[in-house]
């Protein structure tokens, strides 16, 4: 069952993407922006990512490093057959607790596999450190699992997707934020100090502002962020008019 927190609590979110592969630059990162908008969505503020080697020693200190700070701790990558799997390994160093082939991961296997197709490698995929909830997966039937605030989950981009599924019931939820976005033909240069003002005046409205240059002109993209739509509309016509009185040409963006 899912948990409501108190309306001015915020639900916080750090990822973990695990994977010399990504490192390396073979593989190109997918799950991260999916994860990002997923958990806004419900929510949930990503408000940390950091790549980590296949390295049990790195992957323990950063995993302990993020759970004490955030509400969730997800991880992306290392739970697969091979060697270099270490990311369970380094889950049960993070808590403290012993890895072992567990039986409910055995049994939702059996689903995709047959009993002698059940190498040795594919029964890497059901160690899960004592103490985890499984994470079913429809899609291979090799879990991920939960243990207290940290949620393990495979690199593959539609067996994560499947697993964020299935988890997120579990999880508490906060506010789903709200975006407003207003393209400004002018130098961020310009615009900046005005935007500083109003985000003093809104400080309960996160404010960005993206910068791009095309057709040989300079813009910016000014993206307005708040859980509150009523504060959010108000610090929207608020920039209209900053826009309207130093004279920008600017018009209604996609939301963000």
């Amino acid at each position: 069952m899912s948990q409501d927190p108190p309306q001015d609590k915020a639900v916080t979110a750090a990822l973990v993407v695990i994977g010399e592969e990504i490192l390396s630059g073979r593989t190109q990162d997918a799950n991260t922006p999916y994860i990002a908008a997923y958990l806004s969505n419900a929510g949930i503020n990503l408000r940390e990512v950091r790549v980590v080697a296949d390295l049990e020693a790195e992957i323990a200190e950063t995993v302990n490093a993020l759970r004490r700070r955030y509400t969730y701790v997800l991880t992306t990558g290392g739970i697969g057959p091979t060697h270099d799997d270490v990311t369970t390994d380094a889950i049960g160093m993070a808590f403290g607790v012993p890895v072992a082939v567990n039986d409910e991961a055995v049994a939702a296997m059996r689903l995709q596999y047959l009993a002698e197709d059940l190498t040795p490698a594919r029964l890497r995929m059901a160690r899960i450190p004592e103490g985890a909830a499984l994470i079913h997966n429809a899609v291979s039937r090799a879990p991920g699992y939960m243990i207290e605030n940290v949620i393990v989950m495979a690199g593959i981009p539609g067996v994560m997707q499947v697993m964020l599924d299935e988890v997120m019931p579990r999880l508490a939820k906060g506010r789903p934020v709200q975006a407003r976005s207003v393209l400004v033909r002018a130098p961020e240069s310009e615009i900046a100090s005005p935007l500083a003002a109003l985000q003093e005046a809104y400080a309960d409205v996160q404010m960005g502002s993206y910068p791009f240059f095309e057709h040989g002109r300079y813009g910016a993209y000014l993206v307005l962020r708040s859980p509150d739509e009523t504060r959010l509309d108000e610090a929207l016509e608020a920039l209209w008019r900053v826009i309207a009185e130093h004279g920008f040409t600017a018009s209604a963006a996609e939301e963000a």
